[in-house]
């Protein structure tokens, strides 16, 4: 064994003792203790990737997640088809869609300036639509894995809405009143703005600043494949 590597008696004496849990088979299901409203706001990459992997964790349990994207896609730097998307592809349970592939508003990185606030309305539009859907929804019991989001969801996550909001695409109130429109037993995941939403604070019940220490970007380093898509 080399210096670098635990020894078994390090491994036993770990809580989890050196073992992998078995996976288990993905089956529809319902959370017990949904319904709260998180905010994740900051200068610091990683908002999306943390709101996604939450979104894996819950449909890894067998709820029913959906990701409606407003504000991905476009930019000259980044492909269209991002990595999270072939992943929740496949992965049951977990569905999303995009309405934003229209570049950055406002951002040097390279994409084409086009109607983003035109694109930001049809995306609340859709966001009402699939609140409206789960408020339909019993949502104490399980939905089927491969059912349309118009079935309903146990935990929508609307990627970059801040953002929209923060550069004025849509109206504060309209975030606002998605959140108030939020059946009480639906895990509703806002992201995005690197300017603090203190519109959200009567609302929000976790928020968390994802804050910039250090980012590549700063010495010109574009989007990486398998890292930022």
């Amino acid at each position: 064994m080399s210096d670098d590597q635990p020894s078994e008696s390090t491994i036993e004496n770990t809580p989890g003792q050196g073992r992998t849990p078995e996976a288990e088979r993905i089956e529809p299901s319902a959370p017990e203790e949904f319904g709260l409203v998180q905010v994740w706001w900051g200068d610091g990459k990683g908002k999306t990737t943390a709101t996604l992997g939450m979104g894996v964790r819950a449909a890894g349990h067998g709820y029913r997640v959906h990701v409606l994207q407003f504000m991905k896609g476009g930019a000259s730097s980044v492909d269209a088809v991002r990595g999270e998307y072939n992943a929740m592809a496949v992965l049951p349970g977990i569905s999303y869609e995009n309405l934003g592939h229209y570049g950055w508003h406002g951002m040097a990185d390279g994409s084409d300036e086009a109607d983003h606030e035109t694109e930001a309305r049809a995306g609340l539009e859709r966001a009402q639509e699939l609140l409206a859907a789960a408020a339909e929804t019993d949502l104490g019991e399980p939905i089927n894995l491969d059912a349309p989001p118009e079935e309903g969801m146990h935990m929508l996550i609307l990627d970059e809405v801040l953002y929209a909001a923060d550069r004025g695409l849509l109206d504060e109130d309209d975030v606002r009143d998605l959140i108030d429109s939020k059946p009480d037993d639906l895990e509703l995941v806002l992201s995005g703005s690197h300017t603090e939403p203190a519109y959200l604070e009567d609302r929000a019940d976790l928020i968390t600043n994802v804050r910039k220490v250090a980012h590549p970007i700063d010495d010109g380093q574009r989007a990486r494949q398998g890292t930022e898509f």
